[in-house]
């Protein structure tokens, strides 16, 4: 949709639907992927006795922010192309515990039948210059109009709470600097990237340690019922009291 250098009454409406379908859009996709992941958070509570996702936050661009990457883009005043060229006009962030359940959440949701997976990009693996890591998946949402299906892109981010905490912190720099940080201050970023990265792998080596006692733990009970009858007959009155009382 170009828009016309004069616009009379129709056409205005017209526009106005657009643009109020453009915008519904994105807050339907978030809302369908946020759905998506709630469910998955509450399963994890209520079936696996864990819960991976720390919080959730969701965003659409503001108005402001979305024309000025139309500008860095040189794109066109076109809402169909701004719609197709910008795919992160509406984003998800998934906060984690541990960096392991990162891509445990993200095969889960690419799995799912109705979302089209576009792009999946890795900072983890493959962290940015100045330190960023993430994990971005870009996926298509679709949205049930009253009269038609509109696929929707979404920007997905998952991250630990440290990687989060230093993306936070680099942001609020980048833009008190107005974007031109100085050299020391960038290759301290870069230091304490690092710093968080090693702080991910320690907490993922506890946290892994920590299952590997509570199984040996259970395993430990189980030994010691099946080979102490005296023990397991106990056990057994007990449940058998609890039932008649």
């Amino acid at each position: 949709m170009k828009l016309p250098e004069t616009i009379n009454k129709e056409a205005l409406d017209e526009l106005r639907i657009k643009i109020t379908r453009f915008g519904m859009a994105y807050k339907f996709a978030l809302d369908e992927i946020s759905t998506k992941v709630n469910i998955l958070k509450e399963e994890f509570r209520l079936v696996h006795d864990y819960n991976p996702i720390e919080h959730v936050n969701t965003r659409v661009k503001s108005a402001e922010s979305l024309m000025n990457k139309v500008q860095r883009k040189n794109l066109p005043l076109s809402l169909e192309v701004i719609q197709e060229s910008i795919k992160d006009i509406a984003g998800i962030r998934i906060i984690c515990s541990f960096a392991s359940d990162i891509y445990r959440i993200s095969e889960m949701i690419q799995a799912q039948s109705d979302i089209e997976v576009i792009e999946v990009k890795d900072y983890i693996q493959n962290p940015k210059p100045n330190g960023y890591q993430s994990l971005h998946i870009v996926m298509k949402i679709p949205v049930f109009m009253s009269d038609r299906t509109v696929k929707v892109y979404v920007e997905m981010q998952i991250r630990t709470i440290a990687m989060d905490f230093w993306a936070s912190l680099e942001h609020k720099i980048y833009y008190k600097y107005d974007k031109q940080v100085p050299e020391h201050l960038t290759s301290q970023l870069k230091e304490a990237a690092n710093t968080v990265a090693d702080l991910d792998r320690k907490m993922e080596y506890l946290n892994n340690e920590i299952n590997i006692l509570k199984e040996n733990e259970q395993t430990d009970r189980i030994e010691d019922l099946m080979f102490n009858p005296r023990e397991m007959l106990l056990q057994m009155l007990k449940g058998v009291e609890k039932i008649n009382n």
